[in-house]
């Protein structure tokens, strides 16, 4: 690819890992400031309130894919992601400086929802922002190739943030983490957002963007995203069983190792720390991969895989005595979902048309996040709360089973050119009229 190229998706992949840093920030965290917001009792019920706040987020995601969807597709990309950013900021703003359960009672818990839903808001229209951008930025032989750096962006984002939880495990006390110590992140989270704001002011739009003009006063709007509507039901369904699976073995993971594998957390954290540096280097090569064979392999076999290997990795994930086991375990579950992510925004993005790509890609997954990976954290406690946790893992395996299916009946989207999708709008738009 030309220097263009490496320079858009670098500009772009270095916002999303802020977005995402600050995204997960919440999650890692979420051990050390539950305590904070709700009265002291079972820690497992504080974890579900914070995990029922970090659901309610994911609920946002449709609206925000709506109108940062809407931007994206009328304003441009640039817009979009600009705007996307400025939200997370403001988010960040509002955790690092909410208060107590002692100061505010539940006046605290109410600002973290509302930090919730900005950011909700923002990552609604972020990764349909991203994904847009990345693959018509690239080089269209190589697109799965440039459009992994999304999840490698992604990941990026959590290693730091994990990264940086490491470090202030080392250099403060627990008490000073349960007191402060956690709003640490959400100020550098703020600072990252402010200088990524600044980068996306100046980055290129996409040639792609800029010269197709057809139909303008359709671009963006539910009507024109309605005449591809399976397409948009495709990913919903496409997304099921791979979101699940990557906030299992991302977000989840640190928590279910310390609070279910009885690990401590400083151990829980460096298996997912050193887990997803090996997966943020898989998500290229994978790309790679598709660009030759093709998108559905990889799709079925991450599919076929997470069917049938969730119930025994969960299982011994469970009974993971140290830091070794408990890193091949969780390896082998990512090799296994890098099948879905390093692909999957390039596979939504080439099912749409230019006028209505951002939006088909933000609502439709945003509405399958917001009912399968946003809550999977909290359908995890709540088997776990009802003493019957091996429930979770069925329940994963079968939202993947059920993606299974949807990828071995969809079409191949590697070799389709962003000029024929167009050419499929403008029929339909036709159509319509």
């Amino acid at each position: 690819m030309g220097r263009q190229h490496w320079k858009k998706i670098w500009v772009g992949s270095a916002g999303n890992m802020v977005e995402w840093f600050d995204w997960f920030v919440y999650a890692s965290f979420a051990t050390y400031f539950a305590g904070a917001f709700f009265p002291s009792g079972n820690p497992t019920a504080q974890l579900m309130n914070t995990a029922g706040i970090f659901a309610v987020g994911f609920f946002m995601r449709p609206v925000g894919g709506w109108l940062l969807g809407r931007v994206g597709d009328r304003k441009g990309r640039k817009a979009a992601l600009t705007l996307t950013v400025t939200l997370m900021s403001a988010s960040a703003v509002l955790i690092a400086v909410a208060p107590t359960y002692g100061v505010a009672g539940y006046g605290g818990a109410v600002v973290l929802l509302v930090a919730r839903l900005l950011q909700g808001l923002s990552v609604g229209g972020e990764y349909a922002a991203s994904a847009t951008y990345l693959t018509e930025a690239s080089d269209p032989r190589r697109r799965g190739f440039a459009s992994s750096f999304q999840y490698v962006s992604m990941t990026a984002g959590q290693i730091v943030g994990l990264g940086l939880q490491i470090v202030l495990q080392r250099t403060m006390s627990d008490d000073a983490l349960h007191s402060y110590g956690w709003r640490i992140p959400f100020v550098v989270g703020a600072l990252g957002a402010a200088v990524v704001f600044y980068l996306r002011r100046n980055m290129l739009e996409t040639e792609v963007y800029e010269e197709d003009t057809s139909h303008s006063g359709e671009r963006g709007t539910l009507r024109a995203l309605w005449q591809h509507r399976r397409e948009a039901f495709l990913v919903v369904a496409l997304t099921m069983g791979g979101t699940v699976a990557y906030y299992t073995y991302t977000t989840y993971l640190t928590k279910y190792l310390s609070n279910s594998a009885g690990l401590s957390k400083e151990t829980a954290t460096l298996v997912s720390f050193t887990a997803l540096i090996v997966f943020a280097c898989l998500q290229p090569l994978a790309g790679a991969l598709s660009d030759r064979i093709g998108r559905r392999p990889l799709l079925i076999t991450f599919a076929v895989g997470s069917t049938f290997l969730t119930v025994p990795i969960m299982t011994l994930l469970r009974h993971a005595d140290g830091y070794w086991p408990a890193l091949g375990l969780a390896l082998l579950a990512l090799v296994v979902v890098t099948g879905y992510t390093s692909i999957n925004a390039c596979v939504k993005a080439e099912l749409f048309p230019t006028g209505v790509r951002a939006l088909g890609v933000a609502l439709s997954y945003a509405i399958a996040n917001a009912l399968f990976g946003g809550t999977a954290e909290y359908v995890a406690l709540w088997f776990k709360k009802g003493g019957i946790e091996s429930g979770f893992y069925w329940y994963v395996a079968g939202c993947a089973a059920v993606s299974l299916v949807v990828y071995v009946t969809m079409r191949e989207t590697k070799d389709l050119d962003l000029a024929r999708v167009r050419a499929r709008e403008d029929s339909s738009v036709a159509t319509a009229s």
